[in-house]
């Protein structure tokens, strides 16, 4: 539930909220005797369905020199089992009229399918297979981590923004494994071998620490039948102990400049914040989304109105902050400034929307529309099975449990004007605060940047 909130009203909220009644049964959990845990979601309002299989072993969970080995992988379950031969996953699905993906994250990895629900058997089969019978081959993983580097090169190498982001994440956190990239350091890139994914592999990706979601036009009983069919014949294993990782509290402003070719300056402000852990007991994270809301969102929300509308110091500005993760937590301010203005100006007037709140307080106005903001994007993230599965998925991976869901939208509306006062007083702070400024080089031959994004924070 916890994302940027979407720029969507009551009214979309009210006319989606008979959808909603339609998206079917409460989602129903079985947990096999090896240690994999199954979801299920029916939805019968169309012939779909969702297959999710989670992974609880993200970039975090890497150690020092093999940076990246979680995102490299993602890529190597693509290439190959006893079975099936390299790159033919994806094509039998695609030939079954599906569609998959995967994605990487600091937290988990993930991989989907999305087929007619007479296939779903298809997917359970594949997905059990390359759980228990990869083929990591020394000849496909020197081919795929040059298919990587280029990756990172684009996304990140080429991409001044996301060099600030990447920097700005390696300064924040002094021990805190969140300040390695998804994607990994490059030197550990090019130093990886095929052994450092069979570790990988062999050490996380059993089912006791995998969960598996489904949501669509399905029978529960059917679904669990399914699972226990494909993947109870799959052994447990031991999993590494998951040793406390704390970031010790940081005692005065961060400040770093990042070098690269691009075409405007542009500052990105981290401040560490709490993230939710007791849905039920929790408020601060309840308040500091409202506070995302107050601050940016929507068009007429306080960044975007006084910093780009009203005083045209900046070309774009915004905050965002994510509630939902295994480790630390941030909240992110950041702006581009307009012509003839400096990211020291587009710094103090960021901080000068944060002092004015922490000092006037928001109206009842201002709280009652990121609410019903709140609402709409709850209702249509439902809308969609892929999104119900991904939010099953995503909350059970950290930590949290998916029937928390309703709950964590009710304690977002019961959210007081006083309690976002109380947190941005209290965490948006200097001696929390990271700044990493972006000093623009020229672009080699006069170029464009390669991805011409603004703002990116995420490698995937």
């Amino acid at each position: 539930m916890f994302r940027r909130i979407a720029r969507r009203g009551l009214a979309l909220a009210l006319m989606l909220s008979c959808v909603t009644a339609l998206a079917g049964l409460e989602a129903q959990q079985r947990t096999l005797a090896n240690g994999l845990k199954v979801i299920v979601k029916e939805d019968h309002r169309s012939p779909i369905v969702v297959s999710m299989m989670w992974y609880r072993a993200g970039s975090m969970d890497e150690v020092s020199g093999t940076t990246g080995v979680a995102h490299v992988l993602e890529h190597m379950m693509f290439k190959g089992t006893k079975k099936i031969p390299p790159g033919e996953f994806s094509k039998i699905i695609a030939r079954a009229g599906g569609r998959d993906n995967a994605f990487t994250s600091r937290d988990y990895t993930a991989y989907h399918q999305q087929l007619h629900k007479s296939q779903l058997a298809l997917a359970f089969e594949l997905e059990s297979d390359r759980m228990a019978n990869l083929v990591l081959s020394d000849e496909e993983f020197s081919k795929e981590i040059r298919v990587i580097m280029e990756e990172r090169r684009m996304r990140t190498d080429d991409d001044a923004h996301s060099q600030v982001s990447e920097q700005l994440m390696a300064a924040v956190y002094a021990v805190h494994p969140y300040r390695t990239p998804v994607i990994g350091w490059m030197n550990d890139l090019s130093n990886m071998r095929a052994a450092d994914a069979r570790s990988w592999y062999d050490t996380w990706y059993v089912p006791n620490n995998a969960t598996l979601v489904v949501a669509g036009d399905v029978v529960t009983r059917d679904v669990f039948e399914l699972a226990e069919k494909y993947f109870a014949g799959i052994p447990s294993r031991p999993l590494p102990v998951r040793k406390p990782q704390v970031e010790p509290p940081q005692t005065g402003t961060k400040r770093l400049t990042v070098k690269a070719p691009g075409e405007l300056p542009y500052v990105l402000m981290a401040y560490h914040v709490p993230v939710l852990r007791n849905p039920e007991a929790d408020w601060e994270p309840y308040a500091l989304y409202v506070l995302n809301g107050i601050l940016d969102g929507y068009d007429a929300a306080r960044l975007n109105r006084e910093l780009v509308k009203t005083t045209r110091i900046a070309i774009g500005a915004g905050s965002s902050y994510d509630a939902v993760n295994r480790g630390e937590g941030l909240f992110y301010l950041d702006g581009t400034p307009a012509q003839g203005r400096t990211v020291a100006e587009v710094e103090a007037a960021l901080r000068e929307q944060v002092a004015r709140l922490v000092k006037e307080g928001i109206s009842e106005q201002e709280l009652r529309r990121v609410k019903a903001q709140v609402t709409a994007a709850d209702v249509f993230s439902q809308d969609s099975v892929y999104g119900q599965a991904s939010r099953i998925g995503m909350l059970e991976t950290v930590g949290i449990p998916y029937e928390t869901m309703e709950l964590q939208v009710r304690k977002v509306k019961e959210v007081t004007a006083e309690q976002v006062r109380e947190v941005a007083r209290k965490y948006l702070v200097d001696d929390n605060l990271t700044v990493a400024v972006l000093d623009p080089q020229p672009l080699p031959g006069g170029k464009p940047p390669a991805s011409g994004k603004e703002g990116t924070r995420d490698v995937r």
